[in-house]
């Protein structure tokens, strides 16, 4: 009889060649849980701005996958002691660790999946570990953290892990955004471990600096790029508006699965069986579809938000360092009410107002540690002898209004 062959290699354009390593990993990539990840947008509707930026969310976490094989690699070389079983639990804990985002996940968290994609992660973990007969547990116990080795959880969920790694280079390569490019290869040549926790050696210092700038930068230019950030919104303003004419008894045409969702308040306490292979039927083809068919419906503030996104004709968004005043809130919504086509209580799905927020690194949070040359360990941002990185770890809030363009032209 012909078994399989599950040690696969797949073809990268950014690494090269990946390899899968064991029949286990091999199985669990080809489980449709995962496989449903091919259908779910790495960067949401940031292709509106960068028309190549759509790489997916499977992409990314056999990316992840590939960055954790080379840590374990040079961790081991350095003769931090890492067991087959530790090494097999991180490799299925960072393939895993978006397995529970929705479609265009920020969105959908806002306005119809009120359950956070870590905790959906977790489910999907839970459930994945029972069909593989408890294979998956200590994976999943390195992903709560609640394994005895610290720097293993540090790996997958830190401000340096493989998860960032991966993201800001992959995001970077695909949206053509340069400045997010980080050189990976160097950041995991200077990582070791000192009584179980990650550290970094002190000449990767810069590899460091740059790391963190380079995030801050892809914030700026992608993430909260502010076509992508207004796209976002709309879509959120989309989905509440579909789900509320659908609880007044109005007809909103859309798939099953995401029809159940938006019909049922799901909380973490409800999220059975039943509900998570519902939400494993959930990608980016329910949310498309559904808007290109609501662009013809009879609900005007449904019709109108949806044809913003399909075809791309988005709220004007103005973007400033201070607070607007709430004068000029007020003259745009006396504007749009002229128009008479919406009541006064459905004019903020039109006219907002909002703040974001870019930080690169948190000194709040579990630090970077850097391994000085006289082994002591001090945070990146004492280490560093740039001011940059000092100005990196305090937190910049811009603020942003957004209004129909047609209010201009009146």
């Amino acid at each position: 009889m012909n078994q399989t062959n599950k040690r696969k290699i797949v073809n990268d354009p950014i690494y090269g060649f990946i390899t899968i390593p064991n029949s286990l990993i091999y199985d669990l990539i080809q489980h449709s849980y995962f496989q449903r990840l091919r259908r779910i947008s790495q960067m949401g509707l940031s292709y509106l701005v960068y028309p190549g930026a759509h790489h997916t969310r499977f992409h990314h976490a056999l990316g992840a996958m590939h960055m954790m094989q080379k840590a374990i690699e040079v961790l081991r070389f350095k003769e931090v002691s890492i067991s087959k079983d530790e090494e097999n639990a991180l490799l299925i804990a960072i393939l895993l660790h978006d397995i529970g985002h929705g479609p265009f996940s920020h969105a959908m968290e806002h306005s119809i999946v009120e359950v956070h994609h870590e905790e959906i992660s977790m489910f999907f973990m839970d459930k994945l570990n029972q069909e593989f007969e408890g294979k998956l547990t200590l994976a999943i116990k390195i992903f709560k953290g609640e394994y005895h080795r610290k720097f293993m959880l540090q790996l997958i969920s830190s401000q340096l892990d493989m998860d960032r790694m991966d993201y800001l280079k992959r995001d970077s390569f695909y949206s053509g955004v340069a400045e997010g490019n980080i050189n990976s290869d160097r950041l995991i040549q200077m990582m070791n471990v000192v009584d179980d926790v990650l550290v970094m050696e002190e000449k990767g210092i810069y590899s460091i600096e740059k790391f963190l700038t380079s995030r801050r930068l892809m914030y700026w230019q992608a993430y909260l790029h502010k076509t992508s950030l207004v796209a976002e919104l709309i879509l959120t303003k989309t989905l509440k508006r579909a789900k509320e004419l659908l609880h007044k008894g109005v007809e909103v045409d859309c798939s099953k699965p995401f029809h159940y969702f938006m019909e049922n308040k799901i909380t973490s306490n409800e999220f059975n069986d039943d509900t998570l292979n519902t939400f494993s039927q959930l990608d980016d083809f329910d949310i498309i579809s559904a808007l290109k068919k609501w662009q013809f419906h009879d609900d005007f503030i449904l019709s109108s938000l949806s044809k913003m996104i399909i075809n791309r004709d988005l709220l004007k968004i103005k973007v400033s360092s201070e607070k607007f005043p709430k004068e000029e809130l007020e003259k745009l919504t006396v504007k749009l009410l002229e128009n008479n086509l919406i009541s006064k209580n459905e004019v903020d799905y039109f006219v907002f107002k909002g703040k974001i927020k870019n930080q690169a690194y948190d000194k709040a949070a579990e630090p970077i540690r850097i391994l000085k040359k006289d082994q002591t360990i001090e945070d990146v941002v004492e280490a560093s002898d740039q001011l940059n990185l000092k100005a990196l770890s305090k937190p910049v809030t811009k603020y942003f209004i957004c209004y129909p363009k047609q209010l201009l032209e009146n």
